[in-house]
């Protein structure tokens, strides 16, 4: 199915997209939000509306960070969006058309022409394959975090949290709060980081002190709420027959230790959720400080693949708020594109965003250097999967590495990326393995080479297209 032209269709409903949509109406562009969530608010503000509802005491121990995602909702409830909609394809520019978005909504695949896409896709969870990560009974701390705000689901059992960063702290207070008892924290996170980052103490201070004073709270609520909390933790495995059961580590002394656990939920941070951004051939490259690729964008959001601007996580990690601001730059610089408005009301309209942005981004150099990225995934043990679609191991990719002249040859050679999640869960790790490898860098190895559908399609699907 066709559908009638826009001026500018955002993909996301997260708070980059939903505070895009809002300005993009007021400076009068035609706007469609396509998002693949039942409902508004993305990963930070999920259900929130539905828990405000239904759930009311629940928001006490989700936070007021969360809660207040419920304003934003509601300001972008009068612009259309489509929620369930999975987008799988973007075309190239076509003259003053556009491009073409195409998606599924309800089992039917459908189309419009745009003269902007703007992509707030948002941020995903940094893979983490350990050994035996693939065992039921293994999850991700967002994955725990979703269904706690989707559906007040909470796991049975003896629950093990592991890895580091804000997130993992939050859902242990957001369990805390709950009564829901953590058995154990096994905090990954290396000996010294609290020295390296005080330096950067004050300047991210003085760009968004009230968020230091938010995760001052949080950290000292850290572990509170489990029986245990180990530091400076490695070599996790998770162990079991049919399912998790036991985890094993390496503790700060250097002595292997076991624990009995039903759940096992890693994090080490986030990365970019990119595919979009790669189908219609932006640049990336690869952040050292943040290890992953992020598309190269301009001060607005513009990206060098013509109409195409990115907002909100999905183009570098810094968080909700930022989020929020550089959504709002994007969708006036996009009515600076299409000719609405000129360069001056850009620039009026966008200055104390763009201000405030800059002091996000030193909160920003502040956690890097707090929680960094784990630099062991391009040595994890050669059992760990890699690429859970295709069931390819770190040691079969090591194996052809030296034959492969990038991630796309290995691909070809392992099926690495081939799966259902077109390398979304294993390429920047294929990526990370091929480097150390090879003894190159992960920006010169580079990335799989995206091609639509980005996401499984139905024949029957495709047939609705045929109008």
């Amino acid at each position: 199915m066709t559908e009638r032209g826009r001026d500018l269709v955002i993909v996301g409903a997260g708070p980059a997209g939903l505070s895009a949509a809002i300005s993009a109406r007021a400076l009068g562009l035609d706007t469609l939000i396509l998002d693949e969530q039942p409902s508004a608010g993305g990963q930070i503000y999920r259900n929130v509306q539905r828990v405000a509802e239904r759930r009311p005491a629940d928001l006490a121990f989700l936070g007021d960070d969360y809660a207040r995602g419920g304003a934003l909702v509601r300001k972008a409830v009068d612009i259309e969006r489509r929620q369930g909609a999975t987008v799988w394809h973007i075309g190239p520019m076509s003259g003053a058309e556009g491009r073409q978005v195409v998606w599924s909504e309800q089992g039917r695949a459908r189309r419009v022409k745009t003269r902007a896409v703007l992509l707030a896709t948002g941020a995903m969870e940094r893979p983490v394959p350990i050994p035996g990560w693939t065992l039921p009974g293994v999850t991700t701390v967002g994955a725990l975090q979703t269904v706690l705000k989707q559906a007040a689901v909470y796991p049975e059992g003896r629950v093990v949290l592991a890895g580091s960063g804000p997130l993992l702290m939050l859902l242990a207070a957001q369990y805390a709060g709950a009564g829901v008892q953590v058995d154990a924290i096994l905090d990954t996170a290396p000996p010294g980081t609290m020295g390296k980052a005080l330096p950067r103490l004050p300047l991210a201070a003085l760009g968004a002190w009230r968020t230091i004073l938010k995760g001052l709270k949080l950290r000292n609520a850290y572990g509170r709420g489990a029986r245990e909390v180990w530091t400076g933790v490695t070599d996790i495995r998770a162990e079991g027959e049919d399912a998790l059961q036991r985890v094993r580590f390496t503790d700060s002394s250097g002595r292997v230790r076991e624990i009995e656990a039903a759940t096992l939920a890693l994090h080490e941070g986030v990365i970019p959720n990119a595919q979009l951004a790669r189908l219609v051939g932006a640049r990336h490259l690869w952040d050292d400080r943040q290890r992953c690729f992020r598309p190269v964008l301009d001060a607005f959001g513009a990206s060098d693949a013509q109409g195409v601007f990115v907002a909100g996580d999905g183009g570098g990690i810094l968080g909700a708020v930022s989020a929020e601001l550089s959504g709002r730059v994007a969708a006036v610089a996009i009515a600076h594109a299409l000719g609405i408005i000129v360069e001056s009301e850009r620039d009026l309209r966008t200055a104390a965003d763009l201000d405030r942005l800059t002091g996000q981004r030193w909160l920003r150099l502040f956690l890097d250097a707090m929680f960094p990225p784990p630099d062991w995934i391009g040595r994890m043990a050669d059992d760990a999967t890699v690429c859970r679609c295709e069931e390819v191991r770190a040691a079969d990719l090591r194996r052809v590495a030296p034959h492969a002249q990038g991630p796309n040859q290995l691909k070809a050679y392992t099926r690495a990326g081939m799966g259902p999640c077109q390398g979304r869960m294993c390429g920047n790790t294929v990526t990370e393995v091929l480097a150390e490898a090879r003894g190159s860098t992960p920006g010169a190895v580079g990335y799989y080479r995206i091609r639509p559908p980005v996401k499984p399609v139905t024949i029957e699907e495709l047939a609705a297209l045929a109008d």
